[in-house]
């Protein structure tokens, strides 16, 4: 993704962490890392929208001073949907954590648990075989 020169610091400090970007079709998506000057942005989230959405205090958080600051930087191409795109800066040689996972923890397989339900190294796996057909 591209900022304009004003925008690119307050995205590094973490102040500036959505865009609204209007497009003919869309240009990232979601967990995707895209390089910004020395470090990357992480999209977080992709949500359509329209125009009358787009307000002063939406431009304020994408770093405008008001909803016709932000449209006059948006509208430049033939784009007519609009995407408002949450994400998050990793500065230069940072890790992106994972997800959360999703399972709550007591249904969740920890590696202990998958350890001590393995056999041991050099045991061949047991297999099942059907008994062989008299012919």
């Amino acid at each position: 993704m591209v900022f304009t020169k004003r925008l690119r610091e307050g995205v590094r400090r973490g102040r500036i962490r959505c865009s609204v970007r209007i497009w003919q079709r869309l240009h990232v998506k979601v967990g995707g890392r895209y390089p910004m000057e020395d470090g990357h942005i992480v999209i977080d989230a992709i949500e359509t929208i329209r125009r009358s959405d787009i307000t002063d205090a939406l431009a304020r958080e994408s770093g405008f001073a008001d909803a016709d600051d932000l449209l006059q930087t948006a509208s430049h191409g033939p784009g007519q949907t609009v995407y408002l795109i949450r994400f998050h800066y990793l500065p230069p040689g940072a890790w992106d954590a994972p997800p959360a996972a999703t399972e709550p923890p007591a249904t969740r397989t920890t590696l202990l648990q998958r350890i001590r339900g393995s056999k041991p190294p050099g045991t061949k796996p047991t297999r099942s075989r059907k008994p062989r057909s008299s012919r």
